[in-house]
């Protein structure tokens, strides 16, 4: 079981009562560990009393039938554990136990106010989701030319950073708005996905043009908005500021569109050259 789903969970049931061997407890996503940047992602490996005997073993003691030992530390990192101790210390049971019913409804929430724009994927049988929804944007190729990317790519001219996208789904954007969002934040976030579920109708009308369009142009830099030539069949207010909260708080992406698969495949250093530290 994908430890990310104890968001979903402590406090309410446990991975042995669902019948998972293996769990690995996302420290990052549930005990207050920050998610963001690349990690740290960390945390217990849990299995069933079945598998214990076949645990990685450590030269300081391991299980009797143990494969070697997969890791340095054979008991986590010494500078990130007492961060989730104290959360939990403080947050009590009860604490945790809301913090997994908040999780809940807010994604719940999200789901209910995108359901007539967007596609959720694998709701339960009352039409719910757990502490996460999937937002399936595969139609839109073939409606607007639009496709995830292109969504995440302009939620940044709306101030977010995009949700986890094509994961676990090729063509569709993951939703965790885990317990730490206020209802304002989440009206915010939804209010810009309509927007650009508006925008993208507008392609599929032939109102707006399905090449030279806020998504594919996406994101508008303050250097683009306030240069002499603008070659875009749409205004600068409605790419810098398609929503009217932006014009108090707006966030301006640093560096325009950028070819994430060009660059993943061309890396480039800015690490000075081995003999400057000599």
């Amino acid at each position: 079981m994908d430890g990310a789903n104890m968001n979903a969970q402590v406090g309410l049931t446990r991975p042995s009562e669902i019948g998972a061997d293996v769990c690995h407890l996302n420290l990052h996503k549930t005990f207050c560990i920050p998610h963001g940047g690349g990690g740290p992602g960390m945390g217990p490996i849990g299995v069933a009393k079945h598998l214990v005997p076949f645990l990685p073993g450590h030269p300081l003691g391991g299980a009797q039938q143990a494969v070697g030992p997969v890791s340095a530390a054979p008991w986590g990192s010494a500078s990130i554990l007492p961060i989730s101790f104290a959360y939990i210390a403080m947050m009590g049971e009860p604490g945790l136990r809301r913090a997994t019913e908040v999780a809940i409804l807010n994604a719940n929430y999200i789901a209910k106010r995108l359901g007539d724009h967007y596609p959720v994927l694998y709701t339960g049988r009352n039409g719910r989701v757990a502490h996460e929804l999937i937002l399936d944007c595969r139609g839109f190729k073939k409606s607007a030319g639009i496709e995830a990317e292109d969504i995440a790519k302009r939620l940044m001219d709306y101030g977010f950073h995009a949700p986890t996208m094509s994961f676990p789904v090729p063509g569709t954007l993951m939703v965790e708005p885990t317990e730490s969002e206020a209802k304002s934040e989440l009206d915010r976030f939804c209010d810009a996905m309509i927007a650009i579920r508006a925008e993208i109708a507008a392609i599929e009308s032939g109102t707006m043009d399905k090449a030279n369009n806020p998504l594919k142009n996406a994101p508008h830099t303050s250097a683009e908005i306030a240069g002499v030539e603008w070659n875009h069949p749409y205004t600068r207010e409605q790419a810098a500021f398609p929503a009217p909260g932006l014009r108090v708080h707006k966030y301006w992406p640093p560096v325009a569109r950028v070819d994430n698969a060009y660059g993943d495949r061309n890396l480039v250093c800015a690490c000075p050259p081995v003999d400057a530290y000599s």
